[in-house]
């Protein structure tokens, strides 16, 4: 995968995407602040904690996640993480997680990030990519995914809640990732 690489996006914005790098925390960090909270609250971990940006950069340089951003003018509006286990049973599976600032939604900003992150499980060697969703809350995500052949592999009924304690479905969306898939 060659980076960075310019996009444009509905009504012709331009963004960079590019890998994480460690001087982008400062941005990073603003970029979460910037998230509503009930958004960040189905993410496995606090972003906004600096012991969990600790780990989690410290993840991304030791390999264990891929992490790609979006830039608009200097400021991040989108970012992508893959999430690999280098051993065990499951390690033949990614999982991902794509957040996008809410002025920069329904742009198709999401549509590049996966697309590359696909991608680069791919070349990983991964064989599954794989991404729990929340019915009812993330279902433009859930519809978007399925446009790039994830299927429901299996739902999780009332296994989460909201951040007003109300239980909601969590959807496990698979893809098979081909080996011979590729560019023409």
């Amino acid at each position: 995968m060659r980076y960075p690489k310019e996009c444009v996006l509905k009504e012709c914005v331009e963004a960079v995407i590019r890998p994480l790098e460690p001087a982008d925390r400062p941005l990073l960090e603003d970029f979460y602040r910037k998230i509503p909270e009930s958004d960040r609250w189905f993410m496995n971990y606090d972003v906004t904690d600096r012991a969990v940006m600790d780990k989690w950069f410290e993840a991304v340089e030791e390999g264990g996640i891929c992490s790609i951003l979006a830039l608009c003018e200097s400021r991040i509006v989108g970012q992508g993480s893959l999430y690999m286990r280098g051993f065990g049973a499951t390690s033949h599976v990614g999982r991902f997680r794509i957040v996008v600032l809410p002025e920069f939604r329904q742009m198709r900003l999401g549509t590049w990030l996966l697309l590359d992150l696909i991608q680069l499980a791919m070349d990983r060697g991964l064989e599954l990519l794989r991404a729990d969703l929340v019915a009812g809350v993330e279902d433009k995500a859930i519809e978007a995914v399925q446009k790039f052949d994830f299927f429901k592999f299996g739902e999780l009924k009332e296994y989460v809640k909201d951040i007003h304690g109300t239980r909601r479905d969590l959807a496990i969306m698979i893809k098979r990732l081909h080996k011979e898939w590729s560019d023409f």
